[in-house]
């Protein structure tokens, strides 16, 4: 399966991800510029915030209220698809998403 990162400067990088990885651990296992992932996914930094292709929202679903908490101190302003990667599970029905890393 795979993701691609949109990434601030226009270069989008696709990367195979596992089923069961979320998007933030295989984001920075890979280097993906602009996602940190401090906490390591504990939905206390904020640092992997992606905005999620408009396309693609629907299936990756809304952010839960702990989430959606986080997601109101991110560096970069929120948007109406923002979800933090961490918690962005890939599956069979999210092959192919697509998501952009905000500039900050």
């Amino acid at each position: 399966m795979q993701a691609t990162w949109k990434l601030p400067d226009g270069r989008a990088i696709t990367l195979d991800v596992a089923e069961g990885m979320n998007l933030m651990q295989a984001a920075v296992a890979r280097g993906i510029p602009g996602v940190v992932g401090e906490c390591g996914g504990s939905l206390s930094c904020a640092t992997c915030h992606v905005v999620v292709d408009p396309d693609w929202a629907a299936r990756a679903g809304k952010p839960g209220v702990f989430e959606a908490d986080m997601l109101d101190i991110t560096e970069a302003e929120r948007q109406p698809t923002s979800r933090l990667s961490c918690q962005i599970t890939m599956t069979a029905a999210l092959d192919g998403i697509v998501v952009q890393v905000p500039a900050v």
